[in-house]
């Protein structure tokens, strides 16, 4: 991680951080308060760590309830609002209708007819819509971005950036079509890309595959490469990585990750650097092709 950040913004309102799975609104709630803010966290039923979320203001929330945040958001004088944190699409049977989100459904609709970056850019219109702006994580809190270069002890070699290249070439390929920020490439062969599964699970289906003698290549070969969409909207659910990738790209025999810097943000920087000295593997932020 850089050793400086541009300083955020500075205001006097309280910040809204609603709450997905994961470590990653707890770094960014502790970020905001170092910089003299106040963060009040929206925390999502079924996602949220309750334990973790008691250590801040806070407020328990249903996906669907957007009348019920809208209302202790304003209570709280919240304007700015951040979404952060892992959350598995729900199917729309699933939501928690409050009257106010009832009156939305036919847009929600609409919105579910697409990728994660347009139903979620289509939420985020709805909360601009009702007086919020939306803000990204990496705007609050710009430390958790990944800076440009290795992590740790190792960095790629010839034949790792080679393949790191080929998995930017794949992502962007992949950009339009709102599918994965994600993509496993060994010695230029492209052994997995990420859909609906996520980042983790399939780390696991290559390992799976290696151990099923599908995948011949030797324990150190391949990489990880994790991107932005092209032209998604940065403010949502921008590629992560945290110590459980290290420990997937680990299991999965692979030499080890490459991420955009500046387009990523990471849980526990530390432990990840550690992880992975530890694990024989490197962590690489490159620079990001849709801004060369």
């Amino acid at each position: 991680m850089p050793d400086s950040h541009p300083e955020p913004s500075a205001t006097d309102d309280p910040l809204a951080i609603i709450c997905g799975g994961g470590s990653l609104p707890f770094a960014v709630a502790d970020a905001v308060l170092r910089h003299g803010r106040r963060a009040v966290l929206f925390p999502l039923r079924g996602f949220g760590d309750p334990a973790a979320v008691e250590r801040y203001p806070h407020h328990w929330i249903a996906l669907g309830q957007f009348g019920r945040m809208c209302r202790l958001a304003s209570a709280e004088r919240c304007r700015d609002v951040v979404f952060i944190g892992n959350l598995t699409r729900p199917s729309l049977h699933e939501i928690r209708l409050d009257w106010q989100t009832l009156r939305l459904l036919p847009r929600i609709v609409r919105l579910y007819r697409g990728g994660d970056d347009r139903l979620l850019s289509g939420i985020g219109r709805i909360f601009e819509e009702h007086g919020f702006r939306l803000l990204g994580a990496h705007e609050v809190a710009p430390e958790i971005l990944v800076a440009e270069g290795a992590m740790g002890k190792r960095a790629p070699s010839e034949r790792d950036q080679a393949d790191i290249a080929t998995g930017l070439a794949v992502l962007a390929a992949m950009g339009p079509f709102d599918i994965g920020q994600a993509a496993v490439v060994a010695a230029g062969h492209v052994l997995a890309v990420e859909a609906a599964e996520g980042t983790d699970a399939m780390l696991s289906r290559v390992a799976d595959l290696r151990r099923l003698g599908r995948i011949r290549y030797p324990v150190g070969v391949g990489v990880l490469v994790k991107a932005p969409k092209v032209g998604q909207d940065r403010r949502f659910d921008l590629p992560s990585i945290g110590p459980q990738t290290v420990a997937g790209v680990i299991r999965a025999g692979l030499a080890g990750l490459a991420v955009v810097a500046g387009g990523t943000i990471m849980a526990e920087p530390e432990v990840v650097a550690t992880a992975a000295d530890r694990g024989k593997i490197f962590v690489v932020g490159v620079p990001d092709p849709q801004r060369q």
